[in-house]
């Protein structure tokens, strides 16, 4: 068994590997580089591989990055079939719609390249078999090659991805999910015997906040943005991120009182359709919020919530008197309606943005956490004058105790890890603590590499 690196090498964005195996060849995710221009020009370039020659594709979770190219394998020839679990399958076709609107944005404002098109997308989805949480799929003449997906506990609908072929067991992580998150599981085990375990990265040189009180942190955020009488802007991821939010604001506002009602607009309308999904798979949901959709028939809606599908909406929402608040995406400011919110509330003081996710390097919303000021964006030059704070532990990632608990959790421990899906400094920062905690070798992937199980 061959694994090749395609993406995520020393960078938090990109997801893609091959399998080789039985004499097969698998896709593990194909996701856009997002980022800076730079990172971002990657996307433009011919895949290093022809995608007629490929068999399958398995998709851990339906983020962009790791779904933002399958319809360039569709483009190029591939005609086998893309396996996810149906929500994953569902939040991706939704994905990729949004990402055709966003190019053709960035096409007529700066001049970015339209990748596909949505009869690309209709090709794509085409392509699409789910596959269920602990469910087997079989490969090949002689089915030499056996996939299975297990809970991951990071957005909805993640796995992580099990292939087993010729006595070789390989496990790519995914994204794996941060500990205590409403609505989703927690992550599943490692099973034994793994010879190799592709692993993310991203919080690997840190730890979110422990003892954590989740909602007593969203609490104290809210409150003290409403007291300064101002515009409280939180950019939010479109999956989870946003439903989550959602969720624990239901309870803080609607059941328990603990928040006073305020104005809140939900200015996204992937989250909105998003939302939708999580509505079809109840199945998936934790013990607690299985128990609370007995009592409360819409775990993520509540009196004050406002949803802003259309343009029309959004720009109704500067009339709105404060405080009040915008939940919006892109997640880190990439992109999105939240920057037209930033354009207007960064540079008064009374205002407050509050980054609930990861910030990548090179993306408005890393610039801002850093300190910078003035920020450019949207041919302009704006201060930042607004309180900004961060909330770590709202994370969907394991920080860096979780993923060494999960390591070494496993029946049996991996024969080797590979990093992925990180920056260089949390990556290392794994690869020694592997070592010196588990005795385990660990390598940090570079694009390109391929290595034999």
């Amino acid at each position: 068994m061959n694994i090749t690196f395609f993406g995520a090498a020393r960078v938090v964005t990109g997801s893609c590997s091959l399998v080789e195996a039985g004499g097969l060849r698998i896709l593990v995710d194909c996701g856009m580089f997002q980022g800076g221009r730079e990172l971002e020009a990657q996307n433009a370039e011919p895949l290093p591989f022809d995608p007629a020659t490929l068999d399958a594709v398995v998709v851990t979770h339906s983020h962009l990055d790791h779904v933002g190219r399958l319809p360039l394998l569709v483009k190029g020839g591939f005609k086998g079939s893309i396996y996810a679990t149906p929500a994953t399958l569902e939040l991706a076709g939704l994905i990729l719609e949004d990402a055709v609107s966003v190019m053709e944005h960035n096409a007529i404002n700066y001049g970015s390249p339209v990748l596909y098109s949505d009869n690309d997308i209709t090709a794509t989805m085409a392509r699409f078999a789910p596959l269920d949480y602990y469910e087997d799929l079989e490969f090949g003449a002689s089915k030499k090659v056996k996939i299975k997906l297990r809970d991951a506990g990071h957005i909805f609908g993640a796995a992580f991805a099990e292939i087993v072929s010729e006595g070789k067991r390989v496990v790519f992580s995914g994204d794996v999910g941060n500990t205590k998150m409403p609505i989703i599981r927690e992550t599943d085990q490692l099973p034994a015997d793994i010879d190799a375990l592709v692993c993310e990265s991203t919080y690997g040189d840190r730890l979110h906040e422990r003892e954590f009180d989740r909602q007593g942190y969203i609490e104290k955020m809210v409150k003290e943005a409403i007291d300064r009488g101002g515009t409280l802007m939180i950019p939010s991821f479109s999956l989870e991120r946003t439903q989550e939010l959602l969720y624990d604001l239901n309870d803080l506002v609607d059941r328990q009182k603990r928040l006073p009602r305020v104005p809140i607009f939900l200015d996204s309308p992937l989250a909105i359709k998003a939302t939708a999904v999580y509505r079809h798979f109840p199945q998936y949901y934790d013990e607690a919020a299985t128990k609370l959709l007995k009592m409360d028939d819409d775990l993520f809606n509540f009196p004050g919530l406002k949803m802003c599908l259309s343009r029309e909406d959004s720009k109704l929402i500067n009339s709105a008197p404060s405080p009040k608040i915008i939940i919006a995406g892109a997640g880190m400011m990439n992109g999105g309606r939240i920057i037209y919110h930033a354009l207007r509330y960064l540079s008064d003081p009374k205002n407050t943005l509050l980054f609930i996710g990861y910030q990548a390097h090179g993306t408005l919303g890393r610039k801002i956490l850093d300190g910078e000021s003035p920020v450019h964006f949207l041919g302009e030059s704006v201060q930042v004058h607004c309180q900004v704070k961060a909330i770590g532990a709202l994370s969907a990632h394991a920080d860096q105790e979780k993923l060494l608990d999960w390591i070494g959790g496993a029946p049996t421990l991996p024969k080797k890890v590979y990093f992925n899906h990180g920056e260089p400094v949390p990556a290392e920062a794994m690869v020694k603590l592997l070592k010196d905690e588990l005795g385990v070798k660990g390598t940090v992937v570079d694009l390109g590499l391929k290595v034999k199980v």
